[in-house]
């Protein structure tokens, strides 16, 4: 593994933290919980990329137990914290940019708003496709801001506090990299069922109606079947 990609945490605002990060993702985590059809995760592992401190993976094991979940993630402080908060789960976290060491493991993978911070998505879909089983499937969300009028704060935001710059994919160039690699690539809208939050600590938009843009129109689930799966799944 080159040791040079790994840094300590990867939201250095100082008011916020990893922590932070994490209290204000479990919302997203449970609302793209509701989007994901598979329910019996008894017999299966799992794979988290990007898992931060770990706290999806424990939620998805509260919600729908698995027989093993690892999660990798570049920053080492924060999988220190992720392992220190596992207890007896089923769980190991690494820090590591290599999820293919894990060849062919994973029935089930997730990434939840990572895809926006990958440079190479091509060399992605080769990793994850290694790291999967055939037919394994791999859901991950990503927020299409670009006609929102919000991105330019929203890309000022995280570059100046994140330890990797966003990138700005779009969704034809994300499917096309998956194609490239074999996969059958669905996606759909993940529309909200309550309120949202408009709370000033929360707030990553310029205007109201941004949010409710992004909300509504411009955040995704993609899932991504690997090839080699039995034929009509």
């Amino acid at each position: 593994m080159n040791q040079d990609v790994l840094y300590d945490v990867w939201w250095k605002h100082h008011e916020e933290g990893d922590q932070g990060m994490e209290d204000d993702h479990i919302p997203h985590w449970k609302r793209v919980l509701s989007f994901i059809p598979e329910e019996d995760l008894s017999q299966c592992s799992v794979l988290d990329f990007g898992c931060n401190q770990g706290g999806f993976l424990r939620l998805l094991y509260e919600q729908r137990p698995f027989k093993e979940g690892i999660g990798t993630d570049l920053a080492r402080r924060s999988v220190e914290v992720a392992n220190s908060r596992k207890g007896d789960l089923p769980i190991q976290y690494v820090a590591t940019a290599e999820p293919e060491q894990f060849e062919g493991r994973f029935d089930l993978a997730f990434s939840l708003a990572v895809l926006y911070l990958i440079p190479d998505l091509g060399e992605h879909a080769r990793k994850m496709k290694k790291a999967l089983k055939p037919g394994g499937v791999y859901y991950a969300t990503f927020a299409d801001y670009s006609e929102n009028p919000s991105l330019p704060y929203i890309q000022e935001r995280i570059n100046s506090n994140a330890s990797i710059p966003m990138q700005e994919h779009t969704l034809d160039h994300i499917a096309e990299m998956f194609f490239q690699e074999g996969f059958r690539v669905g996606i759909r809208r993940m529309i909200p069922t309550w309120y949202l939050d408009l709370s000033p600590g929360k707030r990553w938009y310029q205007r109201v109606a941004d949010h409710l843009q992004y909300a509504y129109e411009q955040a995704y689930v993609l899932r991504f079947e690997a090839p080699g799966g039995p034929i009509g799944t």
